[in-house]
């Protein structure tokens, strides 16, 4: 069996150590820290070493830790200020006496621990009397004084002392190499051998000399790193993908504030001032309004009674001071709409890809934040069939080959529908929305011809393509699923 010269001092000096740690072999063999475990790697897949790896845990205090290690923990000092005065306390009085943080982080862990209960306002401590140590102070204590405790026993504790933010929790890798029976045997008929330094580099000198001895060895058919290379987030490569289909289609990007009025993200779509999604629960009010523009009589008029459309309107009275409030967007519809009223000429082919903003409990499938896809098209000439068309190849370009449509309802657009496509394993799933801007969206506007809008939630759409069940992984540093994810998907496969 062949050794580099490393190898050899490395078998050599732990046949006389049996077992060591990385630090204490390089110390003992001089090698440095890399050369050496390079070396015993080697020597492990010879089946002459055996590395072992472990991992330990160090707990330490925070610095509100120490304190409450040195001090007592806040329930305890609020116990003991109970038992002194031997009387019901309120919490008033509590928070007049106690900083109102403490007394309030104080109360939860007094009935946790069963150290008192609240009545009325009034804190009671137990008649049984607590005991002078718990075992989370004893922890506490343990490590103040520079301890240690078992894990084991007290598991639970200190989960309860991190989640508190009293105890920080570390992980230390530790290695061992030992040396096996195969090992010691080749190692007693090296103890004698030249250790000569061993050539990692060939130079000039070197191919001159013709000095081939002490060369390293390569093995090339060893596994080698996997190599990580930069690239583009999944769900960035997506939007960016979407916008040169779009682009490629004619289209022009457009751009638009975050904050909207109500104005543009309600009332010019003609949607109620009643409705439930303008209600607190489901959108983001500011405390700030805006100037309403000098044609919003014209919308104004249309809700309340149809203005000259024909519509009846939505009745009731139409109330400025609530379409001067300011949200976040809710969709990216408000961006397109306000576009087409600034340039009302056609023809207009425009979209806009943007962030919007919708009070949503999270789940897998919802978040406050999230994109959204809006198309537009203005022109005379264009028809719900023109629709269906730029739907249905934005749709093939994207990667889903089968579309369909069913009818739909949006409070703007009249006919509508809702595109769907065919994913496999899910089956036809709703995608985006669509229709023609009614004539109470645009007339009062003064847009004087058909408009053609749609729009889809970008990050559903990219769950989909992308395999996920969870909405949240998108915006999660995941850095393996980042490195496992494709390049790109093209016909031969992924890449």
């Amino acid at each position: 069996m062949q050794f580099t010269p490393n190898e050899k001092r490395v078998l050599i000096t732990l046949n006389e150590l049996k077992e060591s740690t990385p630090s204490e072999l390089a110390g003992s063999s001089s090698l440095n820290p890399d050369a050496l475990m390079q070396s015993a790697f080697l020597l492990e897949e010879k089946k002459l070493t055996v590395i072992n790896e472990s991992i330990t845990k160090i707990y330490t205090l925070t610095e509100e830790g120490q304190e409450c290690a040195s001090n007592g923990l806040p329930e305890r000092r609020i116990l003991s200020h109970l038992q002194a005065h031997n009387k019901k306390i309120t919490t008033l009085n509590l928070k007049s006496e106690f900083p109102p943080a403490m007394v309030g982080i104080s109360l939860g862990w007094l009935r946790r621990k069963g150290w008192a209960t609240i009545v009325d306002g009034e804190v009671i401590p137990a008649s049984n009397v607590a005991p002078d140590t718990g075992a989370d102070e004893a922890v506490l204590r343990t490590l103040l004084e520079g301890g240690a405790f078992k894990e084991d026993t007290h598991g639970n504790v200190v989960k309860d002392l991190i989640k508190r933010k009293l105890v920080n929790v570390t992980e230390k890798k530790l290695r061992t190499i030992k040396i096996t029976e195969k090992g010691i045997e080749l190692a007693a008929g090296l103890s004698h051998a030249e250790d000569t330094e061993e050539i990692v580099q060939l130079t000039s000198d070197i191919i001159r000399s013709r000095k081939w001895d002490n060369i390293r060895a390569y093995n090339i058919h060893a596994p080698v790193p996997r190599a990580h290379c930069a690239k583009i987030h999944p769900y960035q490569r997506l939007i960016d993908q979407m916008r040169r289909i779009l682009l490629d289609m004619g289209f022009t990007e457009i751009k638009g504030e975050i904050v909207q009025s109500s104005f543009w993200n309600f009332d010019a779509l003609f949607q109620p001032q009643d409705h439930p999604a303008r209600e607190m629960q489901d959108t983001f009010y500011l405390d700030s309004e805006s100037e309403l523009p000098e044609y919003y009589g014209r919308v104004r008029e249309v809700h309340e009674t149809g203005g000259s459309t024909g519509s009846t309107g939505w009745g009731g009275t139409w109330s400025k001071e609530l379409s001067r409030k300011e949200v976040l967007r809710t969709h990216t519809t408000a961006i397109t709409i306000k576009y087409l009223t600034d340039h009302p000429d056609p023809p207009k082919k425009a979209f806009c890809i943007d962030r919007a903003y919708r009070r949503e409990s999270i789940d897998p499938t919802h978040t406050p934040e999230f994109e959204q896809l809006e198309g537009v098209v203005m022109d005379p000439g264009v028809s719900f069939a023109n629709l269906l068309g730029y739907l249905v190849e934005f749709y093939h370009h994207i990667g889903f080959p089968d579309v369909r449509f069913r009818p739909g309802y949006f409070p703007y657009t009249e006919p509508s529908v809702e595109p769907e496509v065919y994913v496999d394993g899910l089956g036809w799933v709703e995608l985006g929305g669509a229709g023609i801007f009614r004539e109470e969206v645009t007339a009062p506007l003064g847009i004087k011809c058909p408009v053609l809008a749609w729009g889809l939630g970008v990050s559903r759409l990219a769950m989909l393509r992308l395999g996920l069940k969870d909405l949240r992984a998108l915006y999660q540093p995941d850095i393996n699923w980042l490195r496992e994810s494709p390049v790109c998907v093209g016909a031969r496969g992924e890449i």
